[in-house]
């Protein structure tokens, strides 16, 4: 039955390279298809069977989404000025898969990503460990952030990090005002309303930050992560532990294995999440961010631990989907001003380190803010 629909698929397909690819690669997925079924493959019920079906049923719909256009955007979307600024235009691409789910998940792209070091690929893991995490994002949901009401809908979103030149800046109506509102690591709401709002629509995370925040803020009141109802759970795969936490968060089982084993997603997400809940950034995403906008000096000598902050990834991830993305809370030109975090109960420095480059990210703000791409929240700092 495929088969017949490939024609027309064919026909579709604007440029006569891409109609030739794409027809060789379907006969070619239609071949494997037959030969597996002559072999009984297909019938097998072990897991692997179970991927490189998912995978073939997967190849056609991945390469059109890669040869698709851009989406149309209303006219107050950000990416009207990212096409008016040459410089914005060479950095920005909005064909980069942003999430990766149980579809995305196909033999070509496990190619290209294997021989790419964690959080930029899947170097020295096991294709079977990836594929069944990978293989539990199956709901449509896990494969985007959120869907637009109609195409002229201007979507608004918040980004709010934990700087300290949020306390007293009484923005909390305004950051929930947006559509969606996006938080990391140790958010921090209660006590601190005024500033920062009460709305939560994602929370980004790494599993390593999320743990960090939880020890080293829970005096300051972080004692869980935000549960607002609908709630998505946006992970960065930076380790192999981020992989087997998100299948135990799905499970609703404990950490089998790795620094967290014996964790129970309960403790962390509340009882019995969604599904659609969950989100995981793609291995492309995060090297495209780090290539094309926060190549660091730093990862040369520090190739190991550097990557853009989860902060960077979770506004750079709103400039890739949102039409309007307001930061907060983010690293600005006078940041020594202001205590590291807005619930710090004493003056805190921010102090530098090499696994991220934060005065380079407050230069990349700073400059998407004077061109348009996105409005950044500073002040002075009070007398």
């Amino acid at each position: 039955m495929a088969c017949i629909v490939f024609p027309h698929i064919c026909h579709a397909q604007h440029s006569r390279i891409t109609k030739l690819w794409l027809c060789r690669s379907i006969v070619a997925g239609c071949v494997c298809f037959i030969y597996w079924n002559v072999l009984g493959l297909m019938s097998s019920e072990d897991w692997g069977t179970t991927f490189y079906r998912a995978a073939l049923d997967a190849e056609v719909s991945w390469i059109v989404n890669d040869t698709a256009g851009e989406e149309a955007v209303p006219a107050c979307s950000l990416r009207h000025a990212i096409k008016k600024e040459d410089s914005l235009k060479r950095k920005f691409s909005f064909l980069v898969p942003i999430l990766q789910w149980n579809d995305s998940f196909i033999n070509p792209h496990w190619q290209k990503l294997q021989n790419e070091p964690l959080p930029y690929g899947w170097k020295d893991q096991p294709l079977d460990e990836i594929g069944k995490t990978l293989y539990l994002l199956s709901h449509p949901a896990n494969s985007h952030l959120f869907k637009r009401k109609t195409s002229d809908t201007c979507v608004r979103c918040a980004v709010v990090g934990n700087g300290g030149i949020l306390n007293g800046s009484r923005q909390g109506k305004t950051i929930d005002s947006h559509d969606y509102v996006f938080r990391v690591n140790g958010a921090i709401i209660q006590g601190f309303e005024d500033d920062v709002g009460t709305k939560t629509s994602f929370y980004g995370f790494t599993t390593n930050s999320l743990k960090n925040s939880l020890i080293g803020y829970y005096e300051d009141g972080f004692d869980k992560v935000p549960r607002d109802p609908g709630i998505g759970y946006i992970i960065i795969p930076a380790e192999t532990r981020d992989y087997v936490m998100l299948a135990a968060a799905i499970k609703g089982v404990s950490v089998p294995s790795g620094p967290d084993k014996g964790d129970r997603a309960s403790e962390l997400f509340g009882y019995n999440p969604e599904t659609h809940q969950f989100k995981m950034i793609h291995p492309s995403f995060i090297q495209y961010v780090t290539q094309r906008f926060l190549k660091s000096p730093l990862l040369e000598q520090y190739r190991d631990v550097y990557m853009p902050s989860t902060g960077a990834l979770m506004l750079l991830v709103a400039l890739h989907t949102c039409d309007q993305v307001s930061a907060y809370g983010f690293i600005t030109e006078n940041y020594q001003d202001f205590s590291d975090h807005y619930y710090d109960k004493v003056m805190k420095p921010l102090v530098l380190y090499a696994n991220h480059d934060m005065e380079m990210e407050g230069r990349l703000w700073k400059k998407l803010h004077s061109q348009n791409a996105l409005w950044l929240y500073q002040r002075q700092k009070r007398a």
